[in-house]
């Protein structure tokens, strides 16, 4: 498998898990940043949306309506790009 071959795979299984969250609430929210944005993240933006994806929702939620930003995320251009997004 080449390089854009793994990065496909990782999109793929990264946009099924914003897809599938549990809620329905997230999964719109998430799965549309998704679909609006994995196909532009770099590999590094790819592993902070994984990161992301592996925060409660309810803290996700928190984020998004910036009620809560953890200062290992106040840098990142993902989450900047979700805060600022709109269904």
């Amino acid at each position: 498998m080449n390089n854009d071959q793994n990065i496909d795979v990782i999109r793929k299984r990264l946009y099924y898990r914003a897809m599938h969250r549990g809620t329905k609430e997230m999964d719109l929210l998430l799965g549309s940043f998704a679909g609006k944005y994995i196909s532009e993240l770099s590999k590094l933006e790819l592993r902070e949306f994984e990161e992301l994806l592996n925060i409660s929702d309810q803290d996700l939620y928190d984020f998004y309506n910036r009620r809560l930003i953890p200062s290992r995320f106040a840098d990142s251009r993902v989450l900047k790009l979700f805060i600022s997004f709109r269904v």
